[in-house]
């Protein structure tokens, strides 16, 4: 069995495979969530000795949607929803810069206000693209091989070890290309530890609302085929 196959006997009652109920809501809130983690990031945040970027608040949500795209609908369809959340966030760049370069009408927002906190989202953008194709193509992959060791029981393996190995990628890329030499040094490392042992914590705090979430979906997707 590959990654992206099901057992092949769906139980009775079961509507058309082809036909996902709710995969194109979870897909656009996926989307949504990661273009607004994206405009956050722009702001560097330091609460104490802990330092890291406005998306954070809102990014380890997209780990926990990927997760269950993964468990309810597969790595192919988890795939299909990374590279259009990674088209979306291209847009958004091109858009941020074609405003910024367009000239400023009098009474508005001063071109350089508007270049410092959009200006900015190219790089994030940037950063976030390659860091995200790694990190969720890992947090889906991983999920998917270990569900076919498990099957339905350990939910909650799969989505601790997917999103520890997915987070530690995605983290390491991103601080490195959005913020190496904006931040250095020991603050830089402590940007990066933050991040990581917050998302990952998020993930794990989030465990009773996401389990309820996979098995909501379970039993209203007419395409989900439980593994036996």
């Amino acid at each position: 069995m590959t990654i992206d196959q099901k057992p092949s006997a769906a139980p009775a009652g079961l509507g058309s495979r082809s036909q996902h109920t709710y995969y194109a809501t979870v897909v656009a809130v996926f989307c949504v969530l990661l273009l607004i983690s994206n405009i956050g990031a722009v702001k560097l945040i330091q609460i104490g000795p802990l330092v890291f970027d406005g998306g954070a608040i809102l990014f380890p949500m997209t780990y926990i949607v990927d997760d269950i795209l993964a468990e309810i609908y597969g790595f192919k369809n988890s795939r299909r929803a990374i590279y259009t959340a990674m088209f979306l966030q291209l847009v958004a760049a091109l858009a941020f810069w074609i405003v910024t370069e367009l000239p400023s009408a009098p009474g508005g927002i001063a071109a350089d206000t508007y270049s410092q906190v959009v200006g900015f989202v190219p790089r994030i953008v940037g950063a976030s693209l390659t860091a995200f194709i790694c990190g969720e193509l890992l947090n889906s992959l991983v999920l998917v091989k270990i569900k076919q060791r498990t099957k339905e029981p350990k939910l909650w393996l799969r989505l601790v070890s997917s999103t520890a190995v997915g987070e530690l990628t995605d983290t390491f890329i991103f601080c490195t290309v959005a913020f190496f030499g904006v931040i250095t040094g020991a603050e830089f490392a402590n940007y990066v530890f933050t991040g990581y042992v917050y998302k990952v914590g998020v993930e794990i705090l989030m465990l009773p609302i996401t389990y309820r979430v996979i098995a909501w979906l379970k039993r209203h997707e007419p395409t989900y085929v439980p593994w036996v």
